[in-house]
């Protein structure tokens, strides 16, 4: 057994499934490993935002960890955008990245490079292996960081003849650090906020936000009238038909002022207090009024879910929440030219239960969700990090962690570029994922936020930046090219017949919608 094998096997015995990868000769040993040892499925990717966002969308639906396999530093470099999306999103992902044999650095080849540098703003363990003796236990100690409550990104780098020499043997999962126990004062205090009379709200996040903690959280504004909030863009929401309603937080400043206010306490779940996304001139960065009081009941690494149920108990609430999202489809627009609320009413309207969105609709998401509220039961993956170029690498992990439900991406035409490689890897790796492109021809929210920051002397160079005409895209064939089926939509019928026939059948479809 070589260093290669030893990490592959000790990864499988960890529970490590999927490896998304984009190798170069550095890793050649680990690419051979999959052939020896059974129990991980390797999904190559043609570009390594693709692998790392793929990796993304698995940690968040499955719950744990995929592996990545990045060639050296530039590779690396090239997963960093949603790698940072990723660890905002306290998703698990294993980094494996290769390097150069440990006594050929000394030459400083040309792909030598500070890997450790690229890793640190991302990762919340780094490590390099220097025995092929060792890479076993270190793999195992990089699955368990990567697991650790809330989850992190754990990065190991692997020199060439840390794979490729002789190693003892695979190693044994480590435990599971869980989430700690949220302390009994904490649930006391939370528990006399919400008796005082004050104007009361959760932001919740993490595992409060679907499964028993959301269920919780509807027990405590069941009994109380507390609201429930999360981020614009918190990781992943369980919305529609029979779930426990949570408003999301609006995107812009102003709005989020407007939103909280008369808002007297505000109780935090795994959160942050609410900023605006960016600095603005003349508009606040701080949104929350000025008197409301903050109170921590879980911290991010916490049993929020378990803290949520404690107060609820406490409280004497219900055993479950009597406020529920009735179902309420959109009615189906008939005829006219699309845009982005003709076109979302057609989604919520078509789309089956237990959807997963991977969302970068960007200007688009609007009224999507608000038309997604009250539609059939459904998992919600933002652009949790704000880097864009998630959505169609999300859409790919989220189809792997979850082969039996229906992958919808709907995604702005500027970002879809970024990632667009990720089209190959749905067709190849036959993926139920329907892509919807809103074909505007335009990073529409910069032109938005042209404005908003109060730029001056505006002129065509300016806006030539913003547009995306002069070639014009063409996702159909781009799609088509790429090996995905793929049609155009320039009416509500036609985007109609369109996204019914993709929810009817299985495997890769793309839309493109002329809004």
């Amino acid at each position: 057994m070589n260093g290669a094998q030893s990490l592959v096997q000790t990864l499988v015995n960890c529970g490590v499934e999927v490896c998304f990868a984009n190798p170069g000769t550095s890793e050649m040993h680990f690419v051979a490993a999959l052939d020896s040892i059974e129990g991980i499925r390797p999904v190559l990717c043609l570009f390594e935002g693709v692998v790392t966002g793929a990796a993304d969308g698995y940690g968040r639906i499955a719950g744990k960890p995929a592996a990545t396999l990045l060639h050296l530093g530039p590779g690396l470099a090239n997963g960093l955008a949603n790698l940072h999306n990723a660890r905002r999103a306290s998703t698990p992902i294993v980094n494996v990245v290769g390097d150069h044999a440990t006594y050929h650095l000394q030459y400083d080849a040309l792909l030598t490079s500070d890997i450790v540098g690229f890793a640190r703003p991302v990762s919340s363990l780094i490590h390099e292996s220097k025995r092929a003796q060792s890479v076993a236990t270190d793999a195992a100690r990089a699955v368990q960081a990567a697991r650790a409550a809330p989850g992190g990104i754990a990065t190991l780098i692997l020199p060439a003849d840390t794979a490729w020499n002789t190693a003892e043997r695979a190693a044994s999962p480590l435990p599971d650090i869980a989430p700690a126990p949220v302390s009994t004062q904490a649930v006391d205090d939370v528990a006399k906020l919400l008796s005082n009379g004050k104007k009361t709200a959760f932001i919740l996040r993490g595992a409060a936000l679907h499964g028993a903690g959301l269920e919780a959280a509807g027990r405590i504004q069941a009994k109380t009238g507390a609201r429930l909030f999360c981020d614009t863009f918190a990781p992943m929401v369980e919305m529609g038909a029979g779930r426990v309603p949570v408003e999301r937080i609006p995107y812009f400043a102003e709005q989020i002022v407007a939103f909280l206010t008369g808002i007297e306490q505000i109780i935090l779940v795994g959160s942050k207090p609410p900023v605006s996304f960016f600095a603005y001139p003349g508009k606040p960065s701080w949104c929350a009024p000025e008197s409301c009081q903050f109170s921590t009941l879980a911290h991010p690494h916490e049993d929020g879910a378990g803290a949520l149920a404690a107060v609820a108990d406490s409280l004497g609430a219900p055993a479950s929440s009597s406020i529920r999202v009735p179902l309420q489809l959109p009615a189906m627009p008939t005829s006219g030219a699309l845009n982005a609320e003709n076109v979302a009413q057609i989604i919520a309207a078509l789309t089956p239960d237990h959807a997963i969105y991977a969302d970068e609709s960007a200007t688009s998401c609007f009224p999507l969700l608000a038309n997604l509220g009250r539609a059939r039961p459904h998992v919600h993956l933002p652009l949790t990090g704000g880097s864009i170029g998630q959505g169609l690498p999300l859409a790919v992990g989220a189809a792997m962690a979850a082969p039996d439900r229906k992958v919808i991406c709907p995604h702005g035409d500027g970002g879809a570029a970024y990632t667009l490689q990720a089209l190959w890897t749905m067709a190849r790796e036959s993926l139920d994922i329907t892509t919807v492109i809103y074909a505007n021809r335009s990073y529409a929210i910069l032109n938005i936020e042209l404005q908003r920051v109060g730029a001056v002397n505006v002129g065509p160079k300016a806006l030539s930046m913003l547009d995306l005409h002069n070639p014009e895209m063409n996702w159909t064939k781009i799609a088509q090219g790429l090996g995905v089926e793929a049609s155009r939509a320039t009416t509500c019928e036609e985007f109609a017949d369109q996204y019914a026939s993709a929810m009817k059948q299985r495997g890769p479809r793309l839309i493109e919608v002329m809004i």
